[in-house]
């Protein structure tokens, strides 16, 4: 499998929780998308050297955002991709963070007896022929007995998917804006064995807020066993 590059922006993003801006290493902006692309768009418009680059905080992946036109313009075909009910103005986009009207004096739906909604998507899975036989003397079929799997799955891995995770979001930031620094390949191959004190004294003299944000990226994925690397992650 080729390596990813990390400096390509996603294709389709979606909207992230919370965002991060640098023009080139410095930090512009961090928050909610539709703050810090007005943010970003007015760094481009005041002539910042760049490259004005959106990280996605939660993958570290670059996200990328149409700056053109004006900031209302910027608002409205982020939250068109979005799919969000947020207005378009740019006043809305360029204010202080506010708290959105959530609806809560509509009444909610009435429902009719039965089965609750319970939101499944259905998708083809392929099993070999004795899983099969087993699912179906499981208590409540086959999809119950996959869903209760893959539930247990999950609550078994938590801690193990949460610092891979981390490692790959910090990893994916640093390949964007630090692969040409001293000592990345180092600091790297530190990230993903876990050894964050040698990772912290290989990226200590790099440009503060690229140092600052990849250690608070790396952070969350506190001291593991080393977890499982990204495709393209240096070799241990």
């Amino acid at each position: 499998m080729p390596a990813p590059d990390s400096t390509q922006p996603d294709a389709a993003p979606s909207r992230p929780a919370r965002c991060t801006a640098f023009d080139g290493h410095r930090r512009l902006a961090s928050g909610p998308l539709s703050e810090v692309a007005i943010q970003v768009k007015r760094a481009a418009d005041n002539g910042a050297a760049g490259p004005l680059l959106i990280f996605d905080d939660a993958t570290g992946r670059v996200i990328d955002v149409d700056t053109r036109g004006t900031e209302a313009e910027v608002a409205a075909r982020l939250f068109a991709g979005a799919g969000s009910t947020e207005p378009n103005d740019a006043a809305s986009a360029s204010a202080a963070p506010t708290e959105m009207a959530g609806g809560d004096d509509e009444a909610p739906a009435r429902r009719g007896r039965g089965r609750p909604r319970l939101g499944v998507v259905a998708r083809e899975v392929t099993l070999l022929p004795r899983h099969w036989e087993w699912l179906s003397t499981q208590r409540g079929g086959a999809s119950v007995a996959l869903r209760r799997l893959v539930e247990a799955a999950r609550r078994a891995s938590e801690g193990q998917d949460r610092e891979r995770q981390a490692r790959n979001a910090a990893y994916r930031f640093m390949h964007a804006l630090a692969g040409d620094l001293p000592g990345f390949e180092e600091a790297a191959r530190a990230l993903f064995a876990g050894e964050r004190e040698r990772f912290g004294d290989l990226v200590a003299a790099w440009p503060k807020d690229v140092r600052d944000h990849a250690v608070a990226l790396a952070s969350a994925a506190g001291d593991g066993d080393g977890g499982e690397s990204i495709p393209g992650s240096p070799p241990t």
